[in-house]
């Protein structure tokens, strides 16, 4: 055969004796990772109502603040009056916050909230009290062959949270099930696998910022149904800069972190071992070992990342997700969470009855968080994004 001249930059891509090249990879660059669902794993158990509850207790308080502004003598008044004096029974040993003083109730008065104590008790050394000071109840001593006291205890309190429906539906053509994909084996298979992604991803945001309506949670033919996420939850220990003592601050620091986790601790039994936050507070935390970071001359790899953060309050795993709101950090007991399905309603794939030339179906799956002891948890707000 005689040389034609013919190259193949003469004709492009469409040359007919050429065949299409292209990969049968598909790339996905939207983000779909669930790093909090992965870290909490799999619930021990399913919800069995759409009124999910679980019950709460705890112990009798051993803390109050002093409730007075008056003093004679701030040293040695043996009267004060403090925020609750339930709480307290003769014969406690308490002591006020910073203070080597112990000192004895001797009478309590409900009826005005005041207490009368000796001071000094036991040679200790007096030490000033002031108006809204931590007291605490070291413990109390009974009297030998005394009556029994009167009879104290808390009750158990009911939790709830509603569960919430994530649905998409999948629909492909009898033709397009027919001809032959690039990069895909099988279009429906394709198809549910990226919904399915979708509402992970929606799930996870959910448990994060997920709110309840205010009126009819259970929903209706106008209302949907919408759990209740981590920010709707905690409140009780909710930290910003500069506020209620907190450090200063827009930028996470060391001290911010190391306050709240004290925090946490001082007001729950168990302890913070997920540290979740967005890039710009992740990038605050790998910070604090900045100035302490040392390489050898061979060393040909910077590291630059804090994986765990190791404190006297605990060992916490630090999670990277980019749906926690930029300015926020939560910091979670993970043994006191789970993200549960209904009962038989895990995510699955239905198929809808055929009505035409077509394959369609139902990604569907129903779950609720289930937060125990709010107060075990916390958030640091308002940093700077």
């Amino acid at each position: 055969m005689s040389f034609t001249g013919k190259a193949t930059y003469s004709a492009g891509a469409t040359l007919p004796e050429q065949a299409e090249d292209v990969s049968d990879l598909v790339g996905i660059v939207s983000p779909y990772e669930t790093p909090l669902l992965d870290a909490l794993g799999d619930p021990t158990r399913p919800a069995r109502a759409t009124l999910h509850e679980w019950l709460e207790d705890t112990l009798l308080p051993n803390t109050d603040v002093i409730n007075d502004a008056t003093w004679t003598n701030a040293t040695t008044d043996t009267t004060f009056v403090v925020a609750n004096a339930s709480r307290f029974r003769v014969g406690d040993q308490i002591q006020a916050d910073q203070s080597a003083e112990v000192m004895l109730v001797t009478n309590v008065d409900t009826g005005t909230n005041t207490l009368t104590v000796v001071r000094a008790y036991g040679g200790t050394t007096g030490a000033a009290l002031a108006d809204q000071k931590l007291i605490r109840i070291l413990g109390n001593a009974s009297l030998e062959g005394d009556d029994a006291s009167a009879v104290r205890f808390t009750s158990r309190s009911r939790v709830s949270n509603y569960t919430q429906i994530f649905a998409s539906t999948v629909e492909v053509s009898g033709s397009e099930l027919a001809v032959r994909q690039l990069g895909v084996a099988d279009e429906l298979d394709y198809q549910k696998h990226q919904r399915l992604r979708e509402l992970m991803r929606d799930l996870e945001n959910c448990v994060i910022n997920g709110m309840a309506p205010t009126a009819n949670q259970q929903g209706s033919a106008t209302v949907r149904r919408t759990m209740k996420g981590l920010y709707g939850w905690i409140s009780t220990n909710r930290f910003a800069p500069g506020v209620n003592g907190f450090p200063s601050g827009t930028t996470l620091s060391e001290e911010q972190l190391n306050q709240a986790l004290r925090t946490i601790w001082q007001s729950a039994s168990g302890q913070v071992d997920l540290i979740v936050v967005n890039g710009k507070q992740k990038r605050a935390i790998n910070g604090f070992i900045g100035t302490s970071r040392r390489y050898a001359a061979d060393t040909g790899t910077y590291k630059d990342m804090v994986g765990v953060y190791e404190s006297d309050y605990g060992v916490c795993k630090v999670v990277l997700s980019r749906w926690v709101p930029p300015g926020n950090a939560l910091l979670l007991d993970s043994s006191r969470i789970e993200v549960l399905p209904l009962a038989g309603r895990n995510f699955q794939y239905r198929k809808l009855a055929t009505v035409g030339d077509r394959e369609s179906g139902q990604i569907i799956g129903e779950y609720t968080l289930e937060l125990r002891n709010e107060a075990a948890h916390g958030m640091i707000k308002y940093l700077a994004t």
